[in-house]
């Protein structure tokens, strides 16, 4: 589709993915849920404060004696603050931090899916589109064939054969152009449900090939280093090697300041003697000597699960290649289909249009023509196609190396900032309301 002043480029499209489409702002969701992890871990070095209230009723009797019966009442504070637990807190925390930074890398693999889908999505109405627009011109085409045949057979220069052929061939191509409406809508819809609103005017332009690797050395080398499925993995590891530690601090001693501070109310024995206030603090080491096996199994489990992290970063590295050698091989195969494309869409041209002549002479059949209609529409319909696979080919290389997010290829979109959430909330002591007020 031509390119007009009032298009929208797919540069915008993307931007209005990569600001309202629902699942990349459900990853933005899942993050700043993990970003509260570190607070829950940084909780370990704060005190923690209990007050009670005790209210009830009391009996008593001597022997000998009368028996007594009152009201008790009793208010306390309790502190209680951890000195020493295994270096578990500065384990936890350094685990939920490194968690945060895989969660973080994580959103950026969904922005890249959700920008491919957009550029993919995008594309498909277009190519769509387009296979419309030449179904529609080949059907008109082929009306005309079928109105030549019955005006031929009308005056005996042709056969039934003829018309037969040319009406058998015009109701084909309205197949496929129903067949060609169908893949218009459904690429509209899947255009509206990633996007967020309805294609209209749409140009093919784009920059994004200024941006790929000359290369595939550059492309292997640019997805190992920067592709966040692989940085991901890499902070998982170092989450399970943090996590293990955590685990490994429960075996050693717990050091905490206890402190306690208690109003009481009883039925007095004496006068004046009804009020009784008691404070205490305590230091208190608690030293593990056997904890039922829990705690070693748990340390082994922490073990087995860093293994599988690190087999799993290995398998990260290996889908990263994988993914950025068929990029790279689908984009040069697009390329070299479109030139192919372009050939035979030239070369049908004039086969059609000599066939044409020939027919008129009587040298060519109506079969003749169909035929070469025929190739020539496939030839087109190639052309569409191998220019729509060659833009998301381009796309898919961006991704493939980590490339295709809001930054790199310049949205001119407000960018989301992964980190203005966590900054409000590490350190936090209290409160629950989210910063967005909620």
């Amino acid at each position: 589709m031509p390119a007009t002043a009032r298009s929208q480029s797919i540069g915008e499209a993307l931007g209005q993915a990569y600001s309202a489409n629902p699942t990349l702002n459900a990853a933005r969701a899942a993050l700043r849920s993990v970003n509260e992890s570190v607070p829950q871990a940084l909780s370990g070095w704060r005190p923690q404060i209990f007050g009670r209230f005790d209210v009830g009723s009391q009996y008593s009797k001597s022997d000998p004696g009368r028996a007594r019966y009152g009201n008790t009442a009793s208010v306390g504070l309790s502190l209680s603050q951890a000195l020493f637990r295994g270096f578990r807190t500065v384990n936890s925390v350094r685990q939920a931090e490194a968690v945060v930074r895989a969660e973080r890398e994580s959103l950026r693999a969904t922005e890249q899916s959700v920008l491919l889908q957009a550029a993919t999505a995008y594309m498909d109405v277009i190519s769509n589109t387009a296979i419309v627009s030449l179904r529609r011109s080949s059907l008109t085409f082929l009306a005309e064939q079928v109105r030549a045949a019955d005006d031929r057979f009308e005056v005996g220069e042709g056969t039934r054969t003829d018309v037969s052929q040319a009406r058998a061939r015009f109701s084909e191509a309205q197949s496929e152009l129903n067949l060609a409406l169908a893949n218009v809508n459904s690429s509209r819809a899947v255009y509206r449900q990633i996007i967020g609103s309805d294609p209209k005017s749409l140009s093919a332009r784009t920059t994004v090939y200024r941006q790929l690797p000359r290369n595939l050395d550059m492309a292997l080398k640019a997805g190992a280093g920067s592709h966040p499925s692989i940085l991901a993995a890499q902070h998982l590891v170092d989450a399970g090697t943090f996590g293990v530690k955590t685990v490994e601090g429960e075996l050693l001693p717990t050091v905490t300041l206890e402190a306690d501070m208690q109003r009481q109310w009883s039925p007095p024995s004496s006068p004046g003697a009804d009020t009784v206030d008691s404070a205490s603090i305590f230091g208190r080491v608690s030293i593990p000597l056997y904890q039922g096996g829990a705690v070693s199994s748990r340390v082994r489990q922490a073990k087995e699960d860093l293994g599988q992290t690190r087999i799993q970063l290995d398998v990260a590295r290996d889908q990263i290649r994988a993914s950025v050698v068929s990029a790279w091989g689908q984009y040069q195969a697009a390329e070299a289909s479109i030139q192919a494309a372009q050939d035979a869409v030239s070369a049908n041209q004039l086969a059609l249009e000599g066939v044409i002549e020939e027919q008129r002479v009587g040298q060519r059949t109506t079969l003749d023509v169909l035929n070469a209609q025929f190739e020539l529409v496939n030839s087109r319909v190639s052309l569409i196609s191998a220019q729509r696979n060659r833009t998301v080919a381009a796309y898919s290389l961006m991704s493939a190396v980590g490339g295709l997010t809001a930054d790199r290829i310049g949205l001119g979109v407000a960018l989301h900032d992964e980190k203005a959430h966590y900054k409000k909330v590490r350190n936090s002591w209290y409160g629950i309301r989210t910063p967005d007020g909620r």
